[in-house]
């Protein structure tokens, strides 16, 4: 008799948190906390396996924000996750909007609603999570807003514009109790795991040096002329939190807004932080002692701010070091990959390709290891180049919300990284060596430097925690 009186109070508080709000339910479950508590009355059914199981029902509906490129192929991504709904599209360029709520609706069945202004947005009671693919001055701002109005983030990289935006991202998750996973998608992906493992496990021995690269051949941007603002475009909201450039020139929408100091972090912030991740990741470093970077526009003489050609170097106290190399101009392999690492060790060398495969070498240049993957990485496919592959890194991010399975790139990870980037284009534009603090990356006795290190916003735009 006990037994039925237990398990109608069960259903009987089931049935109470069914009234309550989607974006409520979802957190409790998301936090381990579920209305109802039945550990301890009946064996093997706790209060966490209770939450896995109702969660693992629940439909989450995403907002995908900033939809030109890589926010399309996100969100027609997720909308092919099970258990997930695309249901708002936002982007300030109408054409945009339009063709994702278009693209997803062929993908999904379901037609999301638009809405250009992501306060709006955020206001809604309908979503519980957002996927940000903006321009990079948008990432963190828009992040923390997410936050802040209670919806859990999918943050594309790199994770910030500046340095101090990852610290205040970092402290917005535990403060708001948001799942937030970052854009490192290499982290979920299987082979890409298995490398980590060997190097880890020391199949190539203690790992002392760790190199990355990227390899385009990226045409010149032009010499901007100043044109009236395209009647698609929203011009001042695409500015947002950035410092205002009131005449509009044709060469900044789309894509090119990556190589002005404004709004881009250049090709470390868009593509080497990928690997740089890796190397982090593999060679179990944080934040390093002394950062240098070498290169220029060598190629060509137009509006582009960063370098084309870039050799940043990480040193670590402890006898460790990383080596970024970006070539946008020069498309030329180093190991049979455009873009790849390569961790050095006493006993050989592992490479990692652009996608899920790796090769171990011992020190006779011996291939003793090939781990291929049947699962397509495209190179060259600025926006798409592994859609199976991400699907990994979509799943891990929704399990998160739903039965708090650990992220495989959180906030942490993502904002170490991105800062790393971020320290080889401040040591690039100071034309110096910085000495950072190993504990936070912060830069030591340059002020120039130090300068960088946040950024000014336009009037009302500013991050507060």
């Amino acid at each position: 008799m006990l037994i039925f009186v237990i398990l109608h109070k069960l259903f009987n508080n089931i049935e109470r948190l069914a009234m309550t709000t989607r974006r409520e339910f979802i957190k409790n479950v998301a936090i381990g906390t579920a209305a109802v508590s039945v550990g301890g009355i009946l064996p093997s059914f706790s209060a966490k396996s209770y939450s896995n199981i109702v969660g693992a029902n629940d439909k989450i509906r995403m907002a995908a924000i900033g939809v030109n490129s890589r926010g399309n192929v996100l969100a027609t991504g997720f909308a092919k996750e099970k258990g997930c709904e695309v249901s708002h599209i936002c982007d300030v360029d109408s054409r945009a909007m339009e063709k994702t709520i278009s693209n997803v609706e062929k993908t999904a069945g379901n037609k999301p609603k638009g809405e250009k202004d992501i306060r709006k947005l955020l206001e809604s009671n309908e979503i519980d999570a957002v996927i940000i693919a903006t321009p990079e001055h948008w990432h963190a701002p828009a992040a923390l807003m997410a936050m802040k109005a209670g919806k859990h983030v999918y943050l594309e990289k790199p994770t910030s514009h500046n340095p101090a935006e990852n610290e205040i991202l970092m402290q917005a998750v535990p403060k708001y109790n948001r799942i937030v996973q970052t854009g490192m998608q290499r982290r979920s992906w299987p082979n890409v795991v298995k490398a980590i493992k060997e190097v880890k496990e020391g199949a190539i021995g203690n790992v002392y040096f760790g190199k990355a690269w990227y390899a385009a051949n990226r045409p010149s941007i032009g010499v901007g002329a100043i044109t009236p603002v395209p009647t698609w475009l929203d011009w001042e909201l695409w500015q947002g939190p950035a410092p205002r450039v009131n005449s509009y020139k044709d060469n900044y929408v789309h894509y090119n807004w990556h190589w002005f100091h404004n709004w881009g972090t250049g090709e470390a912030g868009n593509n080497g932080v990928h690997f740089i991740d890796l190397l982090r990741w593999g060679m179990g470093l944080e934040f390093p002692t002394e950062v240098s970077s070498t290169g220029g526009r060598y190629w060509y003489k137009d509006d582009w701010e960063f370098p084309d050609t870039q050799v940043v170097n990480y040193g670590y106290n402890d006898n460790k070091l990383i080596s970024w190399e970006g070539r946008s101009c020069n498309g030329k392999d180093i190991e049979d990959s455009s873009v790849g690492g390569a961790f050095y060790g006493e006993k050989g060398t592992l490479i990692l390709s652009g996608g899920n495969s790796y090769k171990i070498y011992d020190l006779k240049n011996k291939l003793i290891k090939d781990v291929v993957s049947e699962l397509e990485f495209k190179e060259g496919d600025r926006m798409n180049p592994s859609q199976k592959l991400d699907s990994f890194h979509y799943e891990n991010f929704l399990d998160a919300i739903r039965k708090n399975t650990p992220l495989a790139a959180d906030m942490n990870v993502g904002g170490i990284s991105t800062t790393l980037a971020l320290l080889g284009n401040i040591a690039q534009q100071t034309k110096s060596t910085l000495k950072t603090n190993p504990s936070n990356g912060h830069i030591l006795n340059n002020k120039a430097a130090s300068k960088l290190w946040s950024r000014k916003y336009e009037k009302g735009w500013e991050m507060k925690l």
